[in-house]
């Protein structure tokens, strides 16, 4: 009887420090205010958007969310008002996202470059070739059952980058769905490269994944056209428009976009990889377009990712002129 007693006070107990400790862990959580930003796959695949965050949330009471998915659907979700801010690579529909009134102060952070990879064995003979012979030489093989092609096909960063492609290399990308060595993943980039290598075909991907998913020993692609301006690709941040949506937490997206633009947050994307894969995912695109240190590359940004000679015009600048200066 006694035996019981105890094992009950002591129960009793328990339940106390549990609800206590739930009480603590639940004001602590309410005290951080929330920031929700729908980005790109290939930002979260990378991970380096969890050193970002770590850093981040050490200076800031603000507990970030990200939304991984293609950027067609990141600003999707933003232009209903499920996310705050946006992070993607897709220069036109963030145009569009602009001037449909959902977003605001939009900031250049970060670029790298597409490449398009393949088998070793190289069935196409696209090794080193311009972006645009290669992809002829890829539609070639491929309809005489030499070689096939994955694509995103998520109306991502990556996909509508891969349909510009097609248009410059003068293939009408919508008649190659139809044709059975055109592969459409419907995924996002890691699973992608992940269905290229089991096929043996080629793909575009952007550096920074195709790198840590071949570091890693997940697929045995290689790198076969890696020059180009037409392969750039250049990554921006969007805070959304508190007009349109008055729920969103405009101020702290502001802030995280400060600190993505800031020295610090560059300083991030410069080092991040470069201890595992002896060269950065990403580079930093805020010193590179205010001092020109890059001349070629900086321009290269501006003739794809800038409007009007903007890369935010003013009538967007959602009263943070300082971004801009």
């Amino acid at each position: 009887m006694q035996r019981n007693i105890v094992i009950w006070i002591i129960s009793l107990v328990l339940v106390a420090v549990v609800s206590v400790a739930g009480t603590t862990l639940f004001v602590g959580d309410a005290s951080k205010k929330k920031l929700v930003i729908s980005t790109t796959t290939s930002l979260y695949d990378t991970e380096l958007l969890d050193t970002i965050e770590d850093q981040f949330e050490v200076k800031y009471p603000v507990d970030v969310y990200f939304i991984s998915v293609g950027t067609g659907l990141a600003i999707t979700h933003a232009q209903r008002g499920d996310a705050d801010m946006i992070l993607v690579h897709a220069p036109s529909k963030e145009l569009t996202f602009l001037e449909g009134g959902y977003g605001t102060c939009r900031k250049i952070v970060a670029y790298n470059f597409f490449a398009i990879v393949g088998p070793e064995a190289d069935p196409a003979n696209i090794k080193d070739l311009s972006p645009t012979q290669a992809l002829s030489n890829i539609v070639n093989a491929g309809r005489n059952k030499g070689a096939k092609w994955v694509s995103r096909g998520d109306d991502s960063g990556t996909h509508i980058k891969e349909k510009e492609l097609w248009t410059v290399a003068r293939v009408d990308w919508s008649t190659l769905r139809d044709e059975s060595w055109y592969v459409e993943a419907g995924a996002g980039m890691g699973k992608t490269l992940q269905v290229a290598d089991n096929l043996d075909a080629y793909t575009l991907a952007d550096m920074g994944t195709y790198l840590k998913y071949h570091k890693d020993g997940i697929i045995s692609l290689k790198t076969l056209v890696t020059q180009g301006e037409e392969l750039l690709n250049v990554y921006s941040a969007i805070a959304g428009n508190r007009t349109k949506h008055s729920h969103i937490n405009f101020d702290d997206a502001i802030t995280f976009i400060e600190f993505l633009i800031s020295e610090e947050g560059q300083e991030i994307i410069a080092n991040f990889g470069k201890d595992v894969y002896g060269q950065s995912l990403f580079y930093p695109a805020v010193n590179l377009l205010k001092k020109n240190t890059d001349p070629t590359i900086a321009q290269w940004i501006r003739n794809y990712a800038f409007f009007d000679g903007y890369e935010c015009p003013p009538e967007y600048w959602g009263n943070h002129p300082e971004l801009y200066t």
